[in-house]
């Protein structure tokens, strides 16, 4: 009878997220955690999201500066082909940022650690701007080896601000992809006395196109 080890073709991956509000720090720990495997000699790569050409195309940058360069796109199912199986084999680490934007970030994440051993680092918005859950980040929480959830300063009072306020009422959308010209991180108390403006500012605003 062979043991359970000798039934493992592969080392086993590893799956580790950051979530947050915007401007948290997010993208610099992923970063950081990235560079610290290609200090190791790990092969890495780093993917986002097509959709996100705010700092750059090929390339993922905080809000600070500090970039990487990338694979950007449309959907991550897609990346192995891209890429080349040969090169993917070699792969040790794959980054993902602003994952919120993709559908089939569940699939990727499980297959790549579970049946590839990959380790792949995730990072993400947990909720939008009406605190609601974002695409399918929260969804790899149960598959995950560690999750850790940053906080960034409440622009307002400097407390610790754990939600992102959308600074333009007249957009609705969920998905309107932007930095500091349209949102902002905030704090409990901050999040709630402004939804109660921006409610009524929306409402004014309503009412006008009658």
């Amino acid at each position: 009878m062979a043991s359970s080890s000798s039934t493992l073709s592969h080392s086993s991956g590893e799956i580790h997220l950051f979530v947050g509000p915007m401007f948290a720090g997010k993208t610099t720990s992923l970063l950081r955690r990235i560079k610290s495997e290609v200090d190791t000699g790990r092969n890495v790569v780093m993917l986002k999201s097509s959709k996100d050409t705010r700092y750059a195309i090929d390339s993922v940058v905080s809000h600070d500066g500090v970039k990487f360069p990338c694979w950007a796109l449309p959907d991550l199912m897609s990346f192995k082909e891209k890429y080349g199986h040969e090169a993917y084999q070699k792969l040790d680490v794959i980054g993902i940022d602003e994952a919120q934007f993709f559908e089939d970030l569940y699939d990727f994440c499980c297959k790549a650690a579970d049946v590839d051993g990959k380790i792949v680092v995730v990072a993400g918005l947990d909720g939008d701007y009406l605190r609601r859950s974002f695409g399918s980040v929260l969804h790899i929480i149960p598959l995950a080896d560690t999750v850790t959830k940053l906080t960034a300063r409440c622009e307002l009072c400097g407390k610790r601000a754990f939600f992102t306020l959308r600074k333009k009422i007249e957009e609705t959308q969920t998905e309107l992809i932007g930095g500091a010209d349209l949102y902002m991180p905030v704090c409990r108390n901050h999040y709630k006395n402004s939804q109660v403006v921006m409610e009524a500012a929306r409402s004014v605003l309503d009412l006008k196109k009658l």
